[in-house]
């Protein structure tokens, strides 16, 4: 059974370094939470978890896998009623970065990003 659910907003830097600020909806299905984010035309889907609060976190581990940093997200709608600027906006630290290679490629990137 499908629950009414909350959407929050999730705003930060894509892999081409372009500023988003997008919806993130999210889905409740028998007791389980998961995140789903638009952005272009990606479309990516968290594996259900228990809490809300887990869903965005696997939602933000993935995209900072594929490339995304500054991410922050806030609860923008609960249920039907908007929140506005009311809830405060969660900071999600970038991941350091893993080795050599990594921060070569981040210099690389960043040069073109400046460039």
């Amino acid at each position: 059974m499908v629950s009414p659910s909350n959407t929050y907003q999730l705003a930060g830097l894509d892999d081409l370094g372009r500023g988003f600020n997008r919806q993130v909806e999210m889905k409740i299905l028998d007791g389980t939470f998961q995140a789903v984010f638009r952005y272009e035309r990606f479309l990516l889907e968290t594996e259900p978890q228990v809490t809300e609060k887990a869903a965005i976190a696997m939602l933000i581990n993935q995209l900072q896998n594929r490339g995304y940093t500054q991410l922050r997200s806030r609860l923008q709608f609960r249920e039907t009623a908007y929140l506005g600027s009311q809830e405060l906006w969660e900071e999600h630290l970038d991941p350091e970065p893993e080795g050599i290679l990594t921060r070569l490629l981040q210099t690389i990137r960043s040069t073109f990003r400046e460039g």
